[in-house]
């Protein structure tokens, strides 16, 4: 066991949430911020009184004492450069998804990670989620039997889903859907997709952000097992949370339901009307403590490399994902199946197919 320090590229929404704790962390030596918003950057000094701060990432390459290099820029084509350029640097990097805009751009950065013996993993927080750890552990006990279905629904707000079309044009599987084709792919591991075929729907999202509202996915896994995920990006405005899920896992011995809606705790005042509060993906702080999972996946990638121990989500599984909802965006373009892996040329159709714009 050793201290560590620790640098956060972007520090908004997510990248805030992990520089407080790192910043609190008794592992974390030292803390260094960049962030391009002077405002943000100034909020940010003020809360985590970092070793040192700047509005120009780059420099934190350059501070060869950082161990860790927390990546959670907007949009999500910073991610392959400033990922490429942490690991050539020599850094372990937690890294937001996606992994990467392209399949041959994941390939790299793995190749770059595995070549230097780096820790890298892909910010996939719903695995530090209680209620999903507990579908896990009840598979991997035998609780359930074998698997035979898996279904996710996952559905966001509207303005949400506005703020994520307005920087990047990538499609609810790709932003969405990706949480939970990575969960159900934990959970059934060592199973492998062998089969997309997705369908897409248009609604409020076609005018202001060029994209889909919602998207359906069904994977079959290579023993039969089926996985459907529905995700949607446009819950009305006066739905009075951020992000509801439900999921059913079936196996032939049992089943287990999880109620992620947020409804287990309801506040209705005169001035905001009815509200669920704590229903954020990434989670949120509340006084002395955090609701919600990426603080701990923060933690837990400190501790991995202060202890030297495995990441939960290795990069090849995250490459399996991206390929898994590539291979969505581009069945729901041409209307048909897509068979898994992707051959070159498919990939590059996916590739087409899921970067808009």
């Amino acid at each position: 066991m050793r201290q560590v320090n620790v640098g956060v590229i972007g520090t908004g929404w997510c990248g805030g949430i992990r520089a407080v704790a790192a910043a609190s962390h008794p592992l974390v030596r030292e803390l260094h911020i960049a962030e391009v918003n002077p405002e943000r950057l100034m909020e940010m000094t003020e809360l985590t009184v970092p070793a040192s701060a700047t509005d120009d990432w780059e420099k934190l390459l350059a501070i060869a004492e950082i161990d860790i290099l927390m990546i959670s820029a907007t949009p999500e084509t910073t991610h392959y450069p400033m990922t490429k350029a942490a690991l050539e640097a020599g850094k372990h990097v937690l890294l937001e998804k996606p992994i990467a805009l392209s399949l041959d751009e994941a390939d790299d950065l793995i190749e770059a990670a595995e070549s230097r013996d780096l820790k890298f993993t892909i910010a996939y927080s719903q695995r530090f989620n209680p209620k999903q750890a507990m579908v896990k552990r009840s598979v991997r006990a035998g609780e359930l039997g074998d698997p035979v279905n898996v279904l996710v629904s996952r559905h966001i707000q509207r303005s949400l889903g506005a703020k994520i079309g307005n920087r990047i044009k990538l499609s609810p599987g790709a932003m969405e859907a990706t949480h939970d084709i990575d969960f159900a792919f934990w959970c059934l591991e060592p199973r492998r997709p062998v089969r997309v075929y997705s369908q897409s729907a248009w609604g409020v999202r076609k005018d202001s952000v060029g994209l889909e509202d919602v998207q359906t996915t069904m994977i079959t896994m290579d023993d039969g097992v089926v996985v459907t995920v529905g995700a949607g990006m446009s819950l009305p405005p006066g739905y009075p949370n951020a992000a509801t899920t439900w999921i059913e896992f079936i196996g032939t011995d049992g089943a287990i339901f999880i109620d992620d809606t947020h409804r287990d705790i309801v506040v209705n005042t005169v001035d905001k009307g009815v509200q669920f509060p704590l229903s954020t993906m990434p989670g949120e702080l509340v006084d002395h403590t955090f609701a919600g999972p990426m603080e701990r996946e923060t933690t837990h990638f400190i501790e991995a490399v202060a202890y030297d121990r495995p990441v939960m989500v290795e990069p090849r599984l995250a490459r399996l994902t991206m390929e898994t909802y590539l291979a969505a965006d581009l069945s729901a373009e041409i209307n048909a199946p897509v068979e898994l892996p992707l051959t070159p040329e498919m990939a590059q159709r996916a590739h087409a197919a899921s970067v808009r714009g």
